[in-house]
């Protein structure tokens, strides 16, 4: 393996059929600490088109939490038990974790994982069009790290949230011959 990638049979034999225990299981949530949470609740609501899901408070611990995900807002149940319910059942949710006052410290910036040393990647949102998408984007002033039509790998992006996380931007129906060697 060293200086490659797995062979396709070790990548086989490692992936065998999960406990049948954990035929329920979901991803259900990837989280994100933001610093300032007004400028990254816009930044995923009104440019990438998140709908806030629910906001949970944690005065002693003095953070809160913010829910986002692609759903349609008429399908929030107002009942905040079953609103909790409800949040915690949907699919690849965004988690963006506040902890107060971290917006007023001038000192304070969140590792994005693609800086030394290297961990965390990105989050990936698909969307129909990435060249549009893009234009978009580049109207509402958002940071690209590669546009579509640079690099080595043409037809995806990169760009960035207020807190520098980086976000691929692809189309799911032109991955096949962008993934293609």
């Amino acid at each position: 393996m060293a200086g490659r990638g797995l062979s396709d049979d070790d990548v086989a034999a490692a992936c065998k059929e999960g406990d049948p225990r954990t035929k329920d299981y979901m991803m259900q949530q990837t989280m994100l600490r933001v610093k300032d949470p007004l400028r990254s609740l816009q930044f995923y609501t009104r440019i990438l088109g998140l709908t806030l899901l629910q906001k949970i408070d944690f005065p002693s611990m003095r953070f809160t939490l913010y829910f986002l995900g692609y759903e349609d807002k008429s399908d929030i149940p107002a009942d905040i038990s079953e609103r909790t319910a409800w949040t915690f059942s949907r699919r690849a949710t965004l988690e963006l974790t506040h902890n107060w006052g971290s917006e007023s410290d001038q000192s304070l910036s969140y590792h994005n994982g693609n800086n030394q040393p290297q961990g965390f990647g990105h989050i990936g949102i698909a969307v129909p069009d990435v060249q549009a998408a893009c234009e978009f984007f580049d109207k509402q002033g958002v940071t690209f790290v590669k546009k579509p039509d640079a690099g080595k790998v043409k037809g995806l992006a990169f760009i960035q949230d207020p807190d520098g996380y980086w976000i691929e931007i692809f189309s799911p129906d032109k991955m096949a011959s962008i993934m293609s060697p």
